[in-house]
């Protein structure tokens, strides 16, 4: 597979079987490369991740909604071998046939019921990790920015994110569709921070996973006085900041502290 650069992308091909684990060491390093230089392919990879995340969570609603109960399953199987075991206690030539094709069913079942609630488990365990909210949707959360300079942005004192109202992280909870949060298990974050112009808008906050993952607040929180830094320094062009935060915050760090694992603070 060739990867293209300068004014070329990333077809939806190659970006999905980037994100299933299934291209070569060489493609996978292209790849990369041309993800940590394209804003727009990194939002499209963006895209098709969140995409997949929201197809199983329906497909794991509607199968829930369609499968019947085990238990009311083995009892009405086992009531009606009771009852032939009773109307048919003389001989009979397909007496023993019958209990055949009973057993077999039985044998059907129990199979189907256990291949169905293995793939449940499955889809399961992919919603568990989907829950896990490294990077956010980009549809809920795209990112959004004040007018600010670079001036404005590097004359503010307080460089820290303001606290969030807790009736706007309760709409920001609902907007992802987690319906309880453990204490410390999330921090509604702004996407793009207030020290690089982000504005107070439920379109730049996003609930991130607190410590579930390495990708975490405080790593982010590095990134962001990395990039403040940059920018202030004349280093950075403020706008491209606020672009590479909103695009992929996971790939800008990685690009500015050239490294693929987060840094110990």
């Amino acid at each position: 597979m060739k990867i293209m650069h300068d004014d070329s992308h990333l077809s939806d091909q190659q970006l999905l079987l980037n994100l299933d684990n299934e291209l070569s060491a060489q493609d996978a390093k292209r790849v990369h490369e041309h993800l940590g230089e394209c804003w727009k392919c990194r939002t499209r990879s963006q895209e098709l991740e969140s995409t997949i995340g929201e197809f199983v969570r329906i497909e794991e609603r509607d199968l829930a909604a369609k499968l019947p109960p085990a238990a009311g399953q083995r009892a009405l199987l086992k009531g009606r071998l009771a009852q032939l075991s009773t109307s048919e206690s003389a001989f009979h030539p397909l007496h023993g046939f019958r209990w055949v094709l009973a057993a077999g069913a039985a044998g059907l079942l129990g199979l189907g019921l256990l291949i169905v609630r293995s793939a449940m488990d499955r889809q399961t365990h992919s919603h568990a990790r989907a829950v896990i909210i490294s990077v956010p949707d980009s549809r809920l959360t795209p990112g959004a920015a004040l007018l600010a300079s670079r001036q404005a942005v590097c004359t503010e004192a307080n460089t820290k994110n303001k606290a969030v109202p807790v009736a706007l992280q309760r709409k920001v909870f609902d907007a992802y569709g987690i319906a309880s949060a453990g204490r410390g298990e999330y921090e509604v974050d702004y996407l793009i921070t207030p020290a690089l112009g982000g504005a107070d808008d439920i379109h730049n906050l996003w609930p991130q996973s607190s410590s579930a993952t390495v990708w975490n607040a405080e790593v982010k929180d590095a990134l962001e006085d990395r990039l403040r830094e940059m920018v202030c320094d004349g280093n950075l062009d403020l706008r491209e900041a606020q672009q590479e935060i909103a695009a992929n915050w996971i790939a800008a760090y990685k690009k500015y502290f050239h490294t693929d694992q987060p840094q110990s603070r």
